[in-house]
């Protein structure tokens, strides 16, 4: 508490405007991240019709891991849930871009035989982050600085010869949306599958567990 004298209390006093409140500086806001154990093949392209069904249209689809991984089986999955053949989707290592129309248009790029940035750029990759168009993206953490800063990063862990794990991180509100709408549609599926035979697909905070 502050205290005065009796002289000062006897002078007029005149009021002193408040200084203003200095807001406080909002903290940053950290990625969502959320792992999902895949036990088989047909669970990672369970899990990526589930994504494909769950797009809105102009995502970027960042999926990374090491060979054999389940990348192009996860882009298979997604085909399928916009609505086109999944066996129609191959891997594009050698021609590195494949262009498919369902709901929703599906570019599926592969970065594996590219050695610089310059080529990727020579390829024509950022013309296709615009508009309804969806961007998978095989081996995009070799190129990030030339990924939009509004993705949604997948990256297919292995566990075993035969089970991963799917590690996703959402980088934006685009990707965000498609986090929060992706968690709600395997929770469906979660319901849906325990009175049938369907692949189940098991979700954990924290360090992923394979059932």
């Amino acid at each position: 508490m502050r205290s005065r004298t009796s002289a000062q209390r006897n002078q007029p006093t005149t009021a002193v405007p408040r200084k203003a409140r200095t807001a406080t500086q909002p903290r940053p806001v950290s990625p969502a991240l959320w792992t999902v154990p895949l036990p088989s093949r047909i669970a990672t392209e369970a899990f990526g019709r589930i994504i494909g069904q769950s797009l809105a249209g102009g995502e970027t689809l960042a999926l990374s891991g090491e060979l054999g991984a389940g990348k192009t089986a996860l882009v298979r999955g997604i085909a399928a849930g916009l609505g086109m053949p999944p066996n129609q989707v191959t891997s594009p290592t050698f021609v590195l871009i494949h262009e498919y129309a369902g709901r929703l248009p599906l570019i599926h790029v592969d970065l594996y035989r590219l050695r610089s940035a310059a080529e990727a750029e020579g390829i024509g990759l950022q013309e296709y982050f615009q508009g309804n168009i969806v961007t998978a993206i095989e081996w995009a953490d070799k190129f990030p600085d030339l990924l939009p800063s509004d993705r949604f990063e997948l990256t297919l862990q292995h566990n075993t010869p035969t089970t991963r794990t799917a590690r996703m991180i959402a980088h934006g509100p685009r990707a965000g949306t498609l986090f929060a709408a992706l968690k709600q549609a395997v929770r469906q599926h979660r319901r849906a599958a325990a009175s049938t035979s369907s692949p189940k697909i098991s979700t954990r905070r924290g360090r992923p567990r394979t059932s």
